[in-house]
């Protein structure tokens, strides 16, 4: 019997135990899917009322699809994709442009100041990006690239986080296909490290951490596929069963330096390999986000954590984690699933 292992991650402070004896197959995952499709979708065509006026939508005119954004008054139709301001933020805008630390019984706080939005990925409620047209995913993608490019240029935001959480298991509130972004006014703690140790490699090494990983990665038997812009694979002390990370291979801090060509080979690859999980694991929830900051020595990515294990006691307590599926195992079923994936769309 193979013992279980620890592993630490590549540069974060984190160690993960891969339970090799505790191990399951991807069809022990697979559970019964709650149908919850609500009789009236506010994020529907036909519903754009019951949302915020849109700070961004996407619509087709004459074959083309053109930028604008709606007002009090107005709702746009025939849209493509929708960006409104979340009905329940968690952060706001500042009303006098800038975020203060106070402190109170010597115990720090501040204003969650910053913006919290929605981007409505299609007019067609289930065109998740497991089954979704690649065309329609490069103007999610150029949706992201748009808001990115706004929030940051605000003065008192710090960080903007792109995230999607899919089905109950991880949070989604709503099942119409969505991506939530969040401006704050700091750096959270994890991108923080992330930063921190790729510029002491950077200042050693002349180069880039991230660079360094996706290299290795490449020659792995944790590699799950790679196109010509993008390399995806289930890292080596993944916290999560059947976890993979998706970066670009060229060097690039923010998804505000890819290329138009890039945007179209990073919609292939979540088509792909969404598609891929999807049918391993039957349509399991998961989050994914995107980690980013303008910095030379930092390297942009998107972390996908299929929501399957519980966190118990003992993760909760110490912050160290198990992992049932070893990766090498989990990127073997994801590259075969991903595989297949793409077979299918060749027919």
């Amino acid at each position: 019997m193979p013992f279980n292992e620890m592993r630490k991650d590549y540069i974060l402070d984190r160690w993960v135990v891969i339970a090799s004896q505790r191990k399951r197959r991807p069809t022990d995952f697979i559970k019964a899917k709650e149908l919850r499709k609500p009789s009236i979708c506010p994020f529907c065509p036909g519903n754009e009322n019951m949302t915020p006026p849109a700070v961004l939508v996407y619509l087709q005119v004459d074959g083309r699809v053109v930028k604008d954004k709606d007002s009090d008054g107005l709702r746009h139709k025939d849209w493509v994709v929708r960006c409104v301001s979340n009905l329940y933020p968690a952060f706001t805008p500042p009303s006098d442009g800038e975020a203060r630390i106070s402190k109170v019984e010597h115990l720090e706080s501040m204003q969650a100041v910053g913006h919290h939005e929605v981007i409505i990925e299609s007019p067609k409620h289930d065109e998740h990006p497991s089954v979704a047209q690649i065309s329609q995913l490069v103007h999610v993608i150029s949706a992201y690239k748009d808001r990115l490019s706004y929030l940051s240029s605000r003065e008192y935001v710090k960080y903007v986080s792109i995230f999607r959480n899919h089905g109950l298991d991880a949070g989604a509130s709503l099942s119409h296909a969505h991506t939530q972004v969040i401006a704050t006014p700091i750096l959270p703690r994890v991108v923080m490290e992330e930063l921190n140790k790729s510029r002491s490699f950077w200042d050693s090494n002349k180069r880039c951490v991230f660079c360094d990983i996706i290299e290795k990665e490449r020659e792995s038997p944790r590699l799950i596929r790679e196109n010509g812009g993008f390399i995806v694979f289930a890292p080596w002390a993944g916290v999560h069963p059947f976890e993979f990370w998706i970066f670009p291979k060229r060097h690039q801090p923010t998804l505000l330096d890819m290329t138009f060509n890039e945007i179209k080979e990073l919609a292939e690859t979540l088509r792909f390999c969404f598609g891929g999980l999807n049918s391993l694991l039957g349509d399991p929830s998961y989050n994914f986000g995107f980690h980013m900051v303008p910095s030379e020595h930092y390297h942009w990515h998107i972390e996908v954590y299929p929501r399957l294990a519980i966190w118990a006691g003992f993760e909760k307590s110490t912050g160290m984690f198990i992992n049932v599926v070893p990766p090498e195992e989990a990127s073997l079923s994801l590259r075969e699933a991903v595989q297949k994936e793409e077979q299918k769309m060749e027919f």
